[in-house]
């Protein structure tokens, strides 16, 4: 198979396309020949050395992609050869084929081709387990996103209102702004000239937001606490703005607020094959009725993956970027 490997860390060019071995799979797993990936901002830091996979996964970048099984090991559930999938990865989308585990392997969702589905594993499940799962987002609730434009902001707009929320968002052009409410977006708020806090406490009418979808981490600590409302969560599932912040304890008191910090590409196999299989059963249905649809903002070849890393890092994309194989 072909794979984008890295020869060091460092930017996009240390991004290299090679021949690497045929993967095989063992009990429980597929092999998927990939149509697609997708860059996620994951990818970047792995790049640079500062994101390792965990332990057993591919070292080749890539978490998520579309394609055909190829192979089925033994005790792989339904999938069998010739079926067209996408899947949520450990590791090794940059590449012609990637070895799955058979549970976070999901069917394409009807009414999407194969290629544009490499756009949803990753934030289908980052949203629906962290949003959903984990904060509990309920009909009638104040959902704040921060980072509206990108992958899983696009996505959990869409999910949020087509599911009865009131969606707040965060972005930093005018042009994002008017995409997020597009999208469905009640409220969008540009962080570069305007107080989010202040704003989502007039949108409220003062109550706050029930759920943060938070990717910046320590530079936005406080100001989320402060735009929670009382027995709100905030959900943390990036570092963008740093690691180490400062978190005032009595307001979080006084609110009853909680914080969580998670990540999915951690999680053991069981506890990903439980996200998939909650979002085939509860996500799939509304991408395939259009209620929500995966935003691209462009499609590159897996040889420019370098390329696709450093038009992310310009922070220009709309949604997300996908590496295609020809395959």
């Amino acid at each position: 198979m072909r794979a984008v490997t890295v020869s060091e860390p460092g930017g996009p060019d240390v991004l290299t396309l090679t021949d690497q071995p045929d993967p095989e799979p063992a009990t429980g797993e597929v092999v998927i020949d990939v149509a697609a990936t997708a860059v996620n901002r994951a990818d970047l830091l792995q790049r640079q050395g500062f994101y390792p996979p965990p332990p057993g996964a591919s070292e080749v970048i890539g978490l998520e992609c579309s394609g055909t099984v190829s192979a089925v090991g033994s005790e792989a559930g339904p999938w069998q050869v010739g079926d067209q999938v996408c899947a949520l990865l450990a590791g090794g989308g940059y590449a012609t084929r990637v070895c799955v585990p058979a549970g976070q392997v999901m069917s394409v969702p009807d009414g999407v081709d194969l290629v544009t589905a490499a756009a949803l594993p990753e934030v289908a499940c980052t949203v629906w387990s962290n949003v959903f799962m984990v904060a509990g987002l309920q009909p009638d609730e104040r959902l704040l996103v921060h980072g509206g434009a990108g992958g899983i902001g696009t996505f959990a707009i869409q999910l949020a209102s087509a599911l009865g929320a009131q969606v707040l968002t965060t972005a930093g052009s005018a042009e994002k702004l008017a995409i997020c409410t597009e999208l469905g977006a009640d409220v969008a708020i540009n962080y570069r000239e305007d107080d989010f806090v202040a704003s989502v406490r007039e949108a409220t009418d003062g109550h706050g937001a029930d759920v943060i979808l938070d990717n910046m981490g320590a530079s936005y600590l406080g100001r989320n606490v402060e735009a929670l409302a009382t027995e709100g969560r905030l959900v943390i599932i990036g570092m963008q703005g740093g690691t180490k912040g400062e978190l005032d304890i009595s307001v979080l008191l006084r609110k009853r607020g909680a914080v969580v910090a998670t990540a999915l590409r951690s999680r053991p196999v069981a506890e990903k094959a439980s996200i998939c299989a909650a979002v085939a059963e509860h996500v799939w249905p509304l991408v395939a009725d259009g209620r929500i649809r995966p935003i691209v903002h462009t499609t590159l070849p897996l040889s420019a993956a370098g390329d696709a890393h450093a038009l992310m890092e310009a922070g220009e994309n709309v949604g997300k970027i996908l590496l295609t194989t020809d395959a």
